[in-house]
């Protein structure tokens, strides 16, 4: 059973699968907002069933694959700034070239803590 890692953002999930898909060469497999998801019944106005509130172009779901590993993604509660610490994700490459190509992508707009 494979296991996928679940990542929350502040408010900019959007902008981490565009950068995702530039500097790694992410394939969106999915990709749906707050905004278009389907209304129901038991839906509150912001179309939530629990009742959080989430602007139209939050990311409510969505899923990208990177070297072979599908990551899953969203925009977290917009109450609060996501604050998170105890984890890392590895890129692991087979071909040299490929992971520089990686590690000076993600080096351009980052902080390197360990090379």
């Amino acid at each position: 059973m494979p296991l996928s890692p679940y990542l929350s953002f502040a408010g900019n999930c959007s902008d981490a699968i565009a950068y995702y898909q530039r500097t790694l060469g992410a394939e969106l497999l999915y990709k749906i907002s707050f905004g278009e998801m389907p209304k129901s019944a038991q839906d509150s106005a912001e179309n939530c069933p629990s009742g959080m509130q989430f602007p139209d172009t939050a990311i409510a779901h969505a899923n990208v694959r990177i070297a072979g590993s599908d990551i899953m993604m969203s925009d977290a509660m917009p109450s609060g700034k996501a604050s998170y610490s105890g984890f890392t994700l590895v890129l692991d490459s087979q071909q040299v070239e490929e992971g520089k190509r990686w590690f000076d992508n993600l080096a351009a707009n980052g902080k390197i803590e360990m090379a």
